[in-house]
C-alpha cells in the first residue's frame, strides 16, 4: 500500500463521523416533513410511534442477531433497566412532545427549537463528567459561549415574531397555513418541544454511558426500538382508548412516513449515532441539528407554504452561530486528543535500599511495562 492510499485512507477515517452525522440530519429533514404532512391528515401521533419502532425493531433484529452474537456482551438487570429509560426518553417522551409541539406550531419552527438541543447535551455532558470546561482555554470558552447563544436564539425565535418575510413561494398562504403561529400557540409548542429536547439529550446522554458496558450498536439499537415499541403501544392505547380508527393505516402516505422514518431515522439513526459517539462524544453527534432545520424550512416553505418571519430567522441565525462555537471547541478538544498522545513516563527508583539495582517504569499508551535492570 502507498503513502498515497494510506493518507487518503485517513483522511476517509476522519471525513467519516462528519459525513455520517451530515446525512442523518438530512434523512431527519425528510421525516420532519413527512411527519408535519400525516399529523395535518388527522394520524396520532402516539400510533405513529408505535409503527415507527415497531418497523425499525423489525429491521434491526436479523442483523443485530446475526453480527452481534460473537461479541455480545450477556445482559444484565442494571444495562436492561438502562436500555429501558432509553425508549422510554428518545421513542416515547421525545417523539411524542415533538409531534404535539408540531401541531400548534410548524415544522420549521418546532425543528428550529430543536437547535438547543447540543446545548443541553452539553450541559448535561458536564453535569456527568463526560465533557469537561477549563475556563482559561479558548476551546472551553467557546463552547459556553455557544451553549449561551443557542438558548438566547431560542428565546427570540419564540417570543419575537416581527414582520413576515415575503417569498416567492410562500405569497398569499391560505389561513390554514398560518394557523396557529400567534404568540400563545408559539409559547405552548415550545414548551412541549422543550421538554422533548431536554428528553432526547438524556436519552443520549445515557446512550453514550450505556454503550461503555453493552458495546454492540446494532443489539442495542435493536432493544431500543423494542422498548420503544412496547412503552409506546401502552401509552397509544391510554390515550387513544375509544379510538379503534386511529390504529388503521393503508397503502398512502401515512405508510410511506411509518416506513421511512423506522427505517431511517430510528434504526439506522440510532446506529450511526452510536458508532459515531463511541469517538466524538454525544455532543459532536447532536451539534450538526442546524442543517435539519436549514431543509426543513426551505421544504416546508415549498410544500405547505409556511410564512417566514423575521424574528424566527434571527433566532435561528444566533442558534447556529452558536452551535457552531460548540463544533469549533469539540472539534479542537478531539484534535488535541489526537495530535498530542501521551508521552512516555520513566520513574526510577530503588527496589531496595542501599541497593545498585533499579526498576525503570514505562508507560505507553496506557498500558504499564515494567523492565528490571540487574545490578553490574
Amino acid at each position: 500500500m502507498t503513502m498515497e492510499e494510506v493518507k487518503t485512507i485517513s483522511c476517509m477515517k476522519k471525513a467519516m463521523p462528519f459525513i455520517l452525522v451530515i446525512l442523518l440530519q438530512v434523512g431527519l429533514a425528510g421525516m420532519d416533513i413527512l411527519t408535519k404532512a400525516v399529523l395535518n391528515e388527522g394520524m396520532s401521533n402516539y400510533v405513529l410511534v408505535v409503527y415507527r419502532h415497531g418497523v425499525a425493531a423489525i429491521v434491526m433484529a436479523p442483523f443485530a442477531f446475526y453480527f452481534d452474537k460473537m461479541t455480545r456482551p450477556k445482559m444484565t438487570p442494571m444495562i436492561f433497566f438502562k436500555i429501558t429509560l432509553l425508549g422510554l426518553f428518545e421513542p416515547v417522551i421525545d417523539q411524542n412532545l415533538f409531534c404535539l409541539g408540531m401541531k400548534y406550531t410548524t415544522a420549521t419552527f418546532a425543528t428550529a427549537l430543536y437547535n438547543t438541543l447540543p446545548a443541553v447535551t452539553f450541559i448535561l455532558a458536564l453535569i456527568v463528567r463526560l465533557e469537561k470546561v477549563k475556563l482559561r482555554s479558548i476551546r472551553s470558552a467557546s463552547k459556553v459561549v455557544g451553549t449561551m447563544a443557542s438558548v438566547g436564539g431560542t428565546m427570540i425565535m419564540t417570543l419575537v415574531k416581527g414582520p413576515a418575510l415575503d417569498l416567492f413561494w410562500t405569497k398569499g398562504p391560505s389561513a390554514q397555513n398560518t394557523a396557529g403561529t400567534d404568540i400563545h400557540s408559539s409559547i405552548n409548542g415550545a414548551v412541549l418541544v422543550t421538554i422533548g429536547c431536554f428528553s432526547y439529550a438524556c436519552f443520549f446522554i445515557l446512550y453514550a454511558i450505556t454503550l461503555k458496558t453493552y458495546p454492540t450498536e446494532l443489539s442495542l439499537t435493536a432493544w431500543i426500538c423494542l422498548m420503544g415499541t412496547i412503552e409506546g403501544a401502552a401509552v397509544a392505547l391510554v390515550m387513544e382508548r375509544g379510538n379503534p380508527g386511529a390504529w388503521a393505516i393503508g397503502w398512502d402516505n401515512k405508510l410511506l412516513t411509518v416506513t421511512y422514518s423506522g427505517i431511517v431515522c430510528s434504526a439506522l439513526g440510532y446506529y450511526i449515532g452510536g458508532l459515531v459517539m463511541k469517538t466524538r462524544g454525544p455532543v459532536f453527534v447532536t451539534a450538526f441539528s442546524p442543517l435539519c432545520m436549514i431543509v426543513v424550512a426551505f421544504m416546508s416553505s415549498i410544500i405547505f407554504a409556511e410564512q417566514m418571519y423575521l424574528g424566527r430567522a434571527l433566532g435561528a441565525a444566533v442558534i447556529c452561530a452558536g452551535l457552531y462555537l460548540v463544533i469549533w471547541g469539540k472539534g479542537n478538544d478531539y484534535k488535541d486528543a489526537s495530535t498530542n498522545p501521551k508521552q512516555t513516563k520513566l520513574e526510577l527508583r530503588g527496589n531496595e535500599k542501599n541497593s545498585v539495582g533499579h526498576e525503570i517504569i514505562a508507560i505507553r499508551n496506557e498500558r504499564e511495562q515494567r523492565t528490571v535492570v540487574e545490578p553490574v
